[in-house]
């Protein structure tokens, strides 16, 4: 019964590894701050630009996006909605997911909730983890995602990177040590300026999986107060109507 047990929870930690997209990784904190409405302007633009010709939201409409980041609907139809006839439309895009699913052996997935059910940190590392790979079909690979099946959609921006291993001692003996991703310097952002890029980015998938995040802490705050102060009321109440008992 024991052995059972054991195979069935090995199962289950196997799978819920495979689900995150491999092996356990070491996650760098993503710095959400979804205050900034300006690294959310850069982020939405980010993801026009360089996610919607694959990924769609097929969740979020335009004008609730604009509203919230504090963008013009003129503005934000003229910059941001390359794909939209009317700022109520959802962000999608155009390409056809029968050719999607046939160029990327899946169709590329809907990236409204991307950030609830991977979280910031994974998306955060995940974007920064991609290594040139000749043997992938795109070139690339991941060490968050393994056998990544999309190419790095953002390598104009980071450069070509790599996987960089330099020669140490290691209890004695000279062993090639795996130190990290480096690029080569053809990006058009500098190592800082990419990781604030992707950190933009990340913010902005954090506001479309829960766009009333703030509005809900901030009510959520306002009942607090307000039952710390009935409690108060009822308890000065109850003083009151008790007192003579004694």
């Amino acid at each position: 019964m024991l052995k059972q047990l054991l195979s069935v929870l090995a199962l289950v930690a196997s799978s819920a590894a495979f689900a995150a997209g491999g092996p356990a990784v070491h996650l760098d904190k993503a710095p959400i701050d979804l205050h900034d409405k300006e690294s959310l302007q850069r982020g939405a633009k980010m993801f026009q630009n360089y996610c919607l010709g694959c990924h769609q939201m097929e969740y979020q409409r335009y004008s609730r996006t604009f509203r919230d980041l504090g963008i013009p609907d003129e503005v934000g139809m003229q910059e941001l909605a390359f794909t939209a006839n009317k700022v109520g439309d959802y962000i999608k895009n155009a390409a056809p997911k029968a050719d999607l699913a046939k160029w990327f052996g899946a169709p590329p997935p809907d990236l409204t909730n991307v950030a609830r059910v991977r979280g910031p940190d994974w998306l955060y590392t995940y974007l920064r983890s991609f290594y040139a790979d000749p043997t992938r079909p795109f070139g690339v690979n991941n060490d968050v995602f393994p056998l990544v099946g999309m190419p790095h959609v953002l390598q104009e921006l980071q450069g070509v990177p790599y996987k960089k291993h330099e020669t140490r001692l290691v209890d004695g003996v000279s062993k090639d040590v795996y130190v990290g991703i480096v690029t080569d310097g053809t990006g058009e952002l500098s190592t800082e300026e990419y990781d604030r890029a992707v950190a933009d980015l990340v913010n902005y998938l954090e506001y479309t999986g829960e766009p009333s995040k703030l509005e809900s802490h901030s009510l959520g705050i306002k009942v607090m107060i307000f039952l710390l102060i009935f409690f108060v009321l009822a308890f000065l109440l109850k003083k009151e109507y008790w007192k003579d008992v004694h």
